[in-house]
């Protein structure tokens, strides 16, 4: 199985993320599915800001826009839904099974 390489993200990225939780009061779970990332990685993220160290990506990463956060977004509510198309295509075929 081939790895993915590990995502690097800017220090406005993992801000903008941090911003939704604190000042819009969102819970970590909706922001992480929101963006598209792990909620382990938010929840890093959250404690290295409170501790004074978080850090973005090196200085060779472009700024993500909000265009970008958006992108990542969908996509992340995309393959939320493919899942439950296919949670529901499975859940039609075991009950037409039943009813055979």
């Amino acid at each position: 199985m081939k790895r993915l390489p590990k995502q690097t993200y800017t220090l406005e990225f993992k801000q903008e993320a941090i911003r939704r939780m604190e000042v819009e009061g969102k819970k970590q779970a909706d922001v992480a599915r929101e963006l598209g990332i792990i909620e382990q990685t938010l929840h890093g993220w959250r404690k290295a800001h409170r501790q004074g160290k978080l850090a973005g990506a090196t200085s060779n990463c472009k700024p993500i826009s909000e265009e970008q956060m958006e992108l990542s977004r969908v996509r992340a509510e995309n393959a939320r839904l493919k899942m439950e198309v296919e949670i529901l295509k499975k859940a039609t075929a075991y009950f037409a099974k039943e009813h055979l």
